[in-house]
């Protein structure tokens, strides 16, 4: 049963590997696994004996530090379940996802979240701080005690269907969905992580991403806990690039996972202030958004490690696809990898497995998968058909097994009949040496009903124009796939979690350019 949550997997690493490093605030703080294993014990009592109960919501408003890895794995093992909220949202964002969550506390930094604090009030629901003053101390939690002793969760036995965390998906069509995800969906997904790249105690990585996204969440943070492994959070708990190598180096980092537009980052710190020295990596990981081939080549070149392209959803707890380690195969650029322990299929319309190099929906079944949305039985029937999970993502297998993405079924470029892959344009964009970062998408037309644009982000010191994109499309795409317009531009529009979605995008570009009706892009 301990091998089937996520907590007793934990519980067992404290036990084995007691006094390798756990987690880290540069400079600032390190716990070993015991250490981090008895705070969270601790702080499970403080929440219990304050009358948090089994099943019940637990929002978290925390940027990427320790307290939040500490409430997190203290709210899972109450068997309560932790919904991790960005630090960002505006006071309605915060008012849908704390009442679409149905929480019944918010937990904070000490320094507060006033949006959130709004939100929360409105919706009468109690807030509480959270701060750990070193890794001699507790986690001091800001809660009334109803009943006290620490025996009061030696009676808590954490079971694989206790929903440990509760997401939202990205949203790119309609409002967001509520994603439960049980211990055990956890537990297999860190496990698969875990195996397909071979995670041990004596790997070490830097959190990139943030902890309230589940590419950081479950890649980053609970597989490398689950390892016995040890993390890294940046002093300023989020990201930066110009300390992000002096980190890997400190904490001697084997690896580290990202999506592609803060490997761009990276590469473009390294061309502009190179290290005098990087760490020697076993793997780099890209995932969450596909990585054009030429970018993935930059990497390999510049830090002497194989970059590794993996697919996942938070549906799925994280990973469904990964390009292996060198020793256990060959990584394509292009090409998300192969199914990681779990069933994967190309299905047609009809619910008809296809067969290697045919193009359909990828679908997949397994431990890790979600058994549903929450209180949405319309997504519900639309995703979970035939006795699979369907992801809306085009792709088909090659004759080696590696699955190929095609696009978002929605996000295909429908021009005058022609389908049209985003993605491929993108890759094509991103092999011109002066193009460091591009998105393709579709917007409306008059005769071909679509037609594609896209936008750029020039390297730094070029001076590259539409004109010489065009240029260097037309010798490089079919006719019809040559964007019609092009935007040379500084940002395009992202997530929280770095993520483009390509009907953002749309929107922003076409409004800059028409007081004429932007289109909305519904579902």
């Amino acid at each position: 049963m301990a091998t089937s949550t996520l907590t007793g997997l934990l519980k067992l690493v404290a036990g084995e590997f007691p006094n390798r490093p756990a987690v880290s605030v540069s400079g600032k703080l390190d716990l070993t696994h015991s250490r981090l294993h008895e705070i969270i014990e601790s702080a499970t009592s403080r929440l219990v004996a304050s009358g948090i109960k089994p099943g019940d919501v637990v929002a978290l408003t925390f940027p990427n530090t320790v307290e939040f890895v500490i409430m997190f794995l203290a709210v899972i093992r109450a068997r309560a379940t932790a919904a991790p909220l960005n630090a960002a949202y505006t006071t309605e964002e915060f008012e849908f996802y704390l009442s679409d969550s149905e929480s019944k506390l918010l937990v904070t930094p000490q320094e507060g979240n006033n949006s959130a604090q709004v939100a929360a009030s409105k919706l009468k629901i109690p807030h509480a701080t959270a701060t750990l003053s070193g890794a001699d101390s507790e986690l001091s939690i800001s809660l009334s005690q109803t009943e006290s002793g620490p025996n009061s969760i030696t009676q808590l036995i954490n079971d694989p269907s206790d929903v440990a965390l509760f997401l939202h998906t990205s949203g790119t069509t309609s409002r967001p969905k509520g994603v439960p995800l049980t211990q055990l969906n956890l537990a297999s997904s860190v496990n698969n992580i875990k195996s397909v790249y071979k995670l041990t105690e004596s790997d070490s990585t830097v959190i990139v991403l943030p902890l309230f996204h589940v590419h950081g969440l479950v890649a980053g943070l609970l597989s490398s806990l689950a390892a016995g492994a040890s993390v890294a959070l940046p002093a300023a708990g989020r990201f930066s690039a110009s300390t992000f190598w002096k980190d890997m180096n400190r904490y001697n980092a084997t690896w580290y996972t990202a999506v592609p537009t803060i490997h761009q980052i990276i590469l473009d710190r390294h061309f502009s202030h190179p290290e005098p020295e990087y760490p020697k990596l076993r793997f780099i990981r890209s995932c969450s958004a596909s990585l054009a081939p030429a970018i993935l080549a930059r990497l390999e070149e510049a830090f002497n490690a194989p970059v590794l392209e993996a697919y996942a959803m938070t549906e799925a707890a994280h990973l469904m696809c990964s390009n292996p380690l060198p020793e256990d195969g060959p990584h394509k650029a292009g090409s998300v990898g192969k199914p990681v322990v779990q069933e994967m299929a190309i299905l047609n319309e009809n619910g008809v497995i296809l067969k290697p190099n045919a193009s359909g929906e990828v679908c997949l079944r397994g431990p890790n998968v979600t058994k549903g949305y929450k209180n949405n039985p319309e997504a519900n029937k639309a995703a979970f058909q035939f006795g699979w999970f369907h992801t809306g993502d085009l792709g088909y297998f090659d004759s080696d097994g590696y699955l190929h993405l095609v696009g978002r079924i929605k996000e295909l470029i429908n021009r005058g009949g022609e389908k049209i892959s985003p993605i491929e344009v993108d890759a094509v964009l991103l092999s011109h040496p002066d193009i460091a970062q591009a998105v393709a998408f579709g917007v409306p037309d008059d005769k071909y009903g679509e037609e594609i644009n896209c936008a750029i982000i020039p390297r730094e010191g070029s001076k590259i124009d539409e004109e010489e994109v065009l240029r260097f499309c037309k010798n490089n795409l079919a006719a019809f796939k040559v964007p019609k317009k092009v935007f040379v531009t500084d940002s395009v529009p992202k997530t929280a979690s770095g993520k483009i979605q390509r009907r953002i995008v749309a929107e922003h570009f076409l409004a800059q350019i028409s007081t004429a009706r932007v289109p909305k892009f519904g579902a």
